[in-house]
């Protein structure tokens, strides 16, 4: 039959947990900082700044998507509106979940319109036709599948939060850049 320890809340548990005294003591130490703890372990305004970054991309492509949505014509654009409905409103989402992971982090969300499209890894392209837009569509989830990636790798395990909302938002990504890959390979004529 094991002991147990007269005091359990000061030892420690095994691999590098804090002991319960210690964890509730660290939770009472800079409150004002809400969800950011002392274990925190990226440079949150390294993370804040990618994610505004990211904020302004998604915004552009929300932009971009609705832009298309209202511009499609043509006996394909019932078709391939739908998508651009959808992606705009999934693209929306994401916006938001990386809002609100800024101000988690304690910063701030840029909205800023003025500096939108120079903090934005994707482009605001019209495209001259349905087709085109298809294909501006396709470059710009390319383009948020590797900065997605790479803010994943920079991320790495110092904010699981973060690194896991972004790995969620990349996946979507991928799933939109597969769906017009496949509408510009299956497009009839030019």
């Amino acid at each position: 039959m094991s002991k147990k320890p007269a005091n359990s809340a000061k030892v420690a548990s095994a691999g590098g947990i804090d002991s319960t005294a210690t964890l509730r003591a660290n939770a009472r130490k800079n409150i004002d900082k809400g969800a950011v703890t002392q274990t925190y372990a990226a440079d949150k305004a390294a993370v804040i700044k990618l994610l505004n970054d990211a904020l302004a991309t998604e915004y552009v492509c929300v932009l971009r998507y609705y832009r298309h949505y209202f511009m499609a014509s043509g006996m394909l654009a019932d078709a391939v509106k739908g998508q651009f409905l959808e992606h705009a409103q999934q693209e929306q989402a994401h916006a938001h979940k990386i809002a609100e992971r800024i101000v988690q982090l304690g910063g701030e969300p840029d909205l800023n319109p003025d500096t939108l499209t120079r903090r934005s890894h994707a482009e605001y392209q019209e495209g001259k036709d349905l087709r085109d837009m298809v294909k501006e569509d396709l470059i710009a989830e390319r383009i948020a599948i590797d900065s997605y990636r790479q803010m994943i790798n920079y991320i790495g395990d110092r904010d699981t939060t973060t690194k896991r909302m972004l790995e969620g938002i990349l996946e979507q990504e991928e799933e939109h850049a597969d769906e017009f890959a496949d509408l510009l390979n299956g497009w009839i004529g030019k």
